[in-house]
């Protein structure tokens, strides 16, 4: 019995412990260098936008146009890009040209990069309808030709603005059906279901979402596997197209041959909306 007791404790105080510190496992926040600040106010086209939040929280992030965004349309369409899990998302806004002639925006989540605040679900949520309203309103951006691009635990966010909004197009990379549903495949002898504040149900919300969908999943990712990623495909209401990238694992994903290729080619069967 006291055996029995011993591991009930100590199965119980790591629940407790999950529970506690699941922030900390779920948004592994990121410092933005000085260089990569610098290095960004350097480069043209290159607009740095500081919005706040209903609660006072000061986010960060950039708008940069493509290369020949400006000059093929007054008001060119545009990426919003919602990173992953452990991401600042400078790095991706270095590499805009690779969306052109799409803008590019994006801002780093509550507590990373020079973002204020603490992250969430419900506070990503609310602040990605913030950064979409705001940026539609733009004079330099076309509030018919949005979409959103959500990596990794991204995905859930853009799905949560996706089914807010009527978006252009959305791009997911590496999604996952619900952080619940991975909580369970990674820790199956875990009560996940009870223990988690941020289940990202982005399963729920598939089928309300009319926008035209790509998934990009690699088939060696061991972080979300791509049955997950499928799952949520499956239940999109849209028009959809799936892109399942042999040898891609989860981090290297952006750095396969087909990758950007996929994305392009997706971009441009958006074509212009009326």
């Amino acid at each position: 019995m006291t055996l029995l007791w011993t591991v009930l404790a100590a199965f119980l105080g790591l629940c407790a412990l999950l529970y506690l510190l699941q922030e900390r496992l779920i948004f592994l926040r990121q410092p933005l260098s000085e260089s990569a600040r610098h290095a960004l106010r350097e480069m043209p086209e290159v607009t740095e936008i500081e919005l706040a939040a209903k609660d006072g929280t000061r986010l960060r992030g950039w708008l940069r146009h493509g290369r020949h965004g400006v000059e093929e349309a007054a008001r060119p369409g545009l990426v919003i890009y919602f990173g992953g899990n452990a991401e600042e998302v400078s790095g991706q806004v270095r590499d805009a040209a690779a969306f052109a002639p799409w803008s590019l925006a994006a801002f780093n989540y509550r507590g990373y990069g020079g973002s204020e605040g603490r992250p969430s679900e419900a506070a990503l949520a609310a602040d990605a309808l913030l950064v979409h309203d705001r940026l539609a309103a733009r004079e330099d951006v076309d509030p018919n030709r949005i979409v959103v691009f959500g990596r990794s635990l991204g995905s859930g966010v853009a799905v949560r603005l996706a089914a807010a909004r009527p978006v252009r197009g959305v791009v997911l990379v590496s999604p996952f059906d619900s952080l619940r549903s991975m909580a369970r495949n990674h820790y199956p002898f875990l009560p996940t279901s009870l223990l988690l504040r941020h289940p990202f149900d982005s399963l729920a919300r598939a089928p309300s979402i009319e926008a035209p969908l790509l998934v990009l999943a690699g088939d060696r990712d061991r972080i979300v596997p791509a049955a997950h990623s499928r799952r949520l495909l499956d239940a999109w209401r849209g028009p959809k197209r799936w892109a399942l990238l042999p040898g891609a694992d989860h981090n290297g994903i952006h750095a396969h041959p087909g990758y950007w290729p996929a994305i392009r080619e997706f971009l441009g069967s958006l074509g212009r909306a009326g």
